[in-house]
């Protein structure tokens, strides 16, 4: 009885990598971070986001052939990783509260 919801769940689901959830997720939690008006959170926040576009395998940011994600190439993943992982320490050693 709950086949053919699960079936439409996984047919969306199937046209996105992890690299594109995260990349959702990501944006969604530094708009939720933002009303809490603290830097140090917001940057925590990029910081961990960074580490996991890093460290995450690279098959795990796999394209297909349809070309129809985010990000192009896993390599753009690998540097959105790295400049998180640099902005992020910047602004959270110059952040007051």
């Amino acid at each position: 009885m709950l086949a053919p919801p699960l079936q439409v769940i996984d047919s969306f689901l199937l046209q996105y990598n992890v690299g594109d959830a995260l990349l959702i997720v990501f944006v969604l939690g530094l708009l939720a971070t933002l009303p809490l008006k603290s830097r140090k959170v917001t940057m925590l926040h990029i910081i961990g986001f960074g580490a996991l576009f890093l460290l995450l395998p690279g098959s795990m940011f796999a394209v297909s052939s349809d070309g129809a994600h985010l990000l192009g190439s896993v390599l753009q993943y690998k540097m959105l990783g790295l400049g998180l992982l640099v902005i992020g320490p910047v602004l959270y050693t110059t952040a007051s509260r």
